[in-house]
């Protein structure tokens, strides 16, 4: 058997952000609720710039984002999964595909409130 020569350190990590960079690209192509939630984001990033938050304020308001948007993308993957796993339907498929979807609830809910407290004050 002829083994593959290994690549190097660099390299496969280089090889690791490519295809994590096709994966959220994918997502941001495919997906309509990660569509949505990067223009909600994208408004909120327009709204902290013109009423000037805080850098701690952009830092809690980044990391709900991310928080949001791998929930999203986990989200995904788990449906995208249970479909190739069992296509037709089947209610423990779809239970567990409403936990999925729960959990980007609780993150987007999560999100909302930090919202709250951070631009309360700039109309308030």
């Amino acid at each position: 058997m002829i083994k593959k020569k290994k690549d190097s350190f660099i390299i496969d990590r280089l090889k690791s952000i490519r295809y994590a960079l096709r994966g959220a690209l994918k997502l941001i192509r495919t997906e309509s609720s990660i569509l949505a939630q990067s223009l909600v984001f994208l408004g909120f990033l327009l709204l902290g710039w013109y009423v000037g938050i805080t850098p701690y304020e952009w830092i809690i308001q980044i990391i709900c984002f991310g928080m949001v948007l791998t929930a999203e993308g986990l989200n995904t993957a788990i449906e995208k999964l249970c479909d190739f796993v069992h296509p037709d339907f089947h209610h423990k498929i779809g239970e567990v595909k409403d936990i999925s979807a729960g959990a980007v609830t609780f993150s987007a809910g999560a999100s909302f409130i930090v919202a709250c407290f951070i631009y309360y004050p700039y109309f308030f």
